[in-house]
């Protein structure tokens, strides 16, 4: 049912919103700062700032940082671990790694101490065999302790339950008659996949966050029911898809890095609908700076993640390379004489220098702002009506300036400097050094500091052009707006190719794609049409490291050895060059998404109508860049007309976001109200 759709990104300074009336083919934007710790809050400031009828509102698709803020700042919920008998300390060993490779010491804390990980007697083999049936009475008064020790969500770490999930099925409902509330894991169902670290990690991590997310999403629930909301809220989940509320609730581990993913969803469409199916997304906020790359409209997922040491997930995940380069990254001169930017942040509050919130450390938005770039009488993000700009440079002077004897100015521009360095170094991370040209690629800039740095970056890597959207201080919101529903499934094959049972590696497949259907019928949700995505982890018999084979499947055809090795060997000479005769290929794991597609925006509705470039140029003010103070023409960006062309320096201002352009630069501004900055001998 058409109606008015919001998207909803929460990040660690603003909370930003896109609103699209489906009926009308209207759209609004809003910024507004998070509220930390009553994120809700935020959320709803936000849409009040569009409709004060949220009864009108259809759906509201949310991307959110809370689990991710979690498990950084480890707040999450306190959890209680049920391990097999001798196994109880699989999280701490991990994978026998350390923080720092060198050194005498070391130091790791699991989410979950000791004190709350106990063991149980049972015994599952490699080949799924029933060695020791657990005991129901003995797992309920381990389950008791935990509960007396004050865990409010428990993880079952079974060994080998992913070839055999019976005991781990059996505990469970011994658990649940004497648990409080429905925060019990298993990790064959959190993760059914070989692998023992990695499984349960992912399923502590779940039942860590279950309190924390479960409590966050019901308070939303509770104050948007308050207000009248009939519609229906969902939830980014980190593979860029979408989910309800239950699921998140019951699988909160998929909610890390929603927000950045959504972001990325967007980039994807949008570059791809301009002409440009290579991109590199470069997202600028307050708190990081969030690379991805997306190569011939595909993004790349990563089967895992650490969120931070030893905190492993592993589920499919859009891959993300975040570093701490935002706007409100602190400058500094470290104890070695040299300036650093970031990764600590001002966050919203007290935000930069220039918010006037009591920092006295500079920002790369000061920076920013002392240089001319930003409009110091047009702060974005609501609750400010002008940056001061003099407390900016006395900030800059006192902790950058004095102490590498540099002015002001000179001192702003080598902040700006450093952190463009650091971002290049990210863009480098994700497109060279994965054998990737990057003039074959054009850099997607967006968040509210991500179009001030794109020029730069795009000429110190060797991209081809940038490409700023139409709203890029709120990109990852609108991709909430357009993100799928993805339901993914995982089961462990662990055979050679001529082990393999094809009726029952086909009969899986089927059973995991219907399981599929099912929940995206349960979801409620309009799709334009639905997909099955199929793939394994392959790899030779004795390596260790696989490759994810794509596999084009379809309900009445399914594989044989023949099909399946031959896409093995295609996507390993892709991958490595050459193949290894005479060894066996083994199938790892099974992959199976279940895809349910919803409608796309019609980005055409986002270009500018009328208008010329002489109404839309604004004035001039200086700006500091290569070395000197230039004049540069102010524009404004949105009453900018198709077909425009703006050679730098140039200063484009939206609501959302400013879009800087340098001397040997132009912006053109294509059909879709997107602004393509290309090298003015292009």
């Amino acid at each position: 049912m058409s109606g008015v759709v919001i998207g909803v990104d929460v990040g660690g300074t603003f909370t930003d919103l896109f609103c699209l009336d489906e009926k009308t083919g209207t759209s609004w934007i809003a910024k507004v700062p998070s509220t930390r710790g009553r994120e809700a809050a935020g959320f709803l400031a936000g849409i009040r700032q569009g409709t004060d009828d949220i009864s009108a509102v259809t759906t509201i698709v949310h991307g959110t940082t809370v689990g991710t803020n979690a498990l950084l700042e480890r707040k999450g919920g306190t959890a209680g671990v049920i391990a097999t008998e001798g196994f109880s300390d699989v999280l701490e060993m991990r994978r026998r790694d350390r923080p720092q490779t060198w050194g005498l010491w070391g130091r790791f804390e699991p989410v979950v101490p000791r004190e709350r990980r106990v063991e149980v007697r049972e015994r599952v083999l490699a080949d799924g065999t029933l060695r020791a049936a657990v005991d129901p009475a003995e797992v309920r008064e381990r389950a008791r302790e935990l509960l007396a020790r004050g865990a409010e969500a428990v993880a079952i770490t079974f060994i080998n339950s992913y070839a055999n999930a019976e005991n781990e099925q059996v505990a469970a409902e011994a658990i649940r008659s004497v648990w409080p509330n429905a925060y019990v894991n298993i990790s064959s169902e959190i993760l059914p996949e070989i692998r023992e670290f990695e499984r349960s990690s992912t399923t502590v991590l779940n039942a860590y966050l279950q309190p924390v997310v479960a409590d966050y999403l019901d308070r939303i629930e509770s104050e948007l029911r308050a207000q009248a909301f009939a519609g229906q809220l969902l939830i980014v989940q980190s593979n860029g898809g979408v989910m309800t509320v239950d699921t998140a609730k019951a699988m909160p581990v998929r909610t890390a890095l929603s927000g950045p993913a959504a972001g990325v969803i967007a980039a994807a469409h949008i570059a791809q609908t301009a002409g440009f199916p290579n991109v590199v997304t470069g997202d600028v906020g307050g708190t990081s700076f969030d690379v991805s790359l997306i190569a011939h409209g595909e993004t790349a997922l990563a089967a895992q993640t650490a969120i931070d040491f030893g905190l492993v997930i592993r589920t499919p995940m859009i891959e993300i390379t975040t570093i701490g380069a935002g706007g409100g990254s602190i400058a500094h001169v470290d104890r070695g004489g040299l300036l650093q930017v970031g990764p600590e942040s001002a966050g919203a509050v007290p935000g930069p220098v220039c918010y006037g919130h009591g920092n006295e450390r500079p920002t790369l938005t000061d920076a920013n702002l002392v240089l001319g770039r930003i409009n110091p009488d047009r702060p974005i993000g609501g609750g400010l009506t002008r940056l001061d700009v003099a407390a900016a440079k006395a900030a800059i002077r006192k902790q950058v300036g004095d102490p590498l004897g540099l002015d002001p100015t000179a001192a702003a521009d080598a902040i700006v400097r450093i952190a463009n360095s650091r971002m290049a170094g990210a863009i480098r991370l994700v497109s060279i050094e994965r054998g990737h040209n990057p003039r074959d690629f054009v850099l997607m800039p967006f968040g509210g500091g991500g179009a001030l740095h794109a020029g730069a970056l795009m000429k110190e890597v060797g991209l081809k052009a940038a490409l700023v959207p139409p709203y890029p201080g709120v990109t990852s919101a609108l991709g909430c707006v357009i993100a799928d529903m993805r339901h993914d499934f995982v089961h462990t094959v662990n055979r050679t190719t001529d082990e393999m049972h094809f009726d029952t590696f086909n009969a899986e497949i089927a059973d995991r794609a219907e399981r599929g259907k099912r929940l995206l019928d349960r979801s409620g949700v309009a799709f334009e049409r639905r997909e099955v995505l199929v793939s394994c982890d392959m790899l030779y018999v004795g390596q260790t490291h696989t490759v994810a084979v794509p596999l084009d499947w379809s309900a009445d055809r399914g594989f044989d050895r023949t099909l399946l090795q031959d896409a093995f060997e295609r996507r390993y000479r892709q991958v490595y060059g050459r193949l290894l005769e005479g060894i066996a290929a083994r199938v790892l794991n099974l992959h199976v998404a279940a895809v349910g597609r919803r409608p796309k925006l019609d980005l055409a509705r986002l270009a500018p109508t009328g208008g010329s470039l002489a109404d839309a140029r604004q004035a001039e003010r200086p700006v500091y860049v290569d070395g000197r103070w230039q004049s540069a023409a102010v524009y404004a960006r949105r009453a900018l007309p198709v077909d425009a062309v703006i050679a730098g320096p140039a200063v484009l201002e939206q609501d959302d976001a400013t879009i800087f352009i340098e001397p040997d630069l132009r912006g053109r501004v294509d059909r879709f109200g997107n602004v393509i900055i290309e090298r003015l001998s292009s």
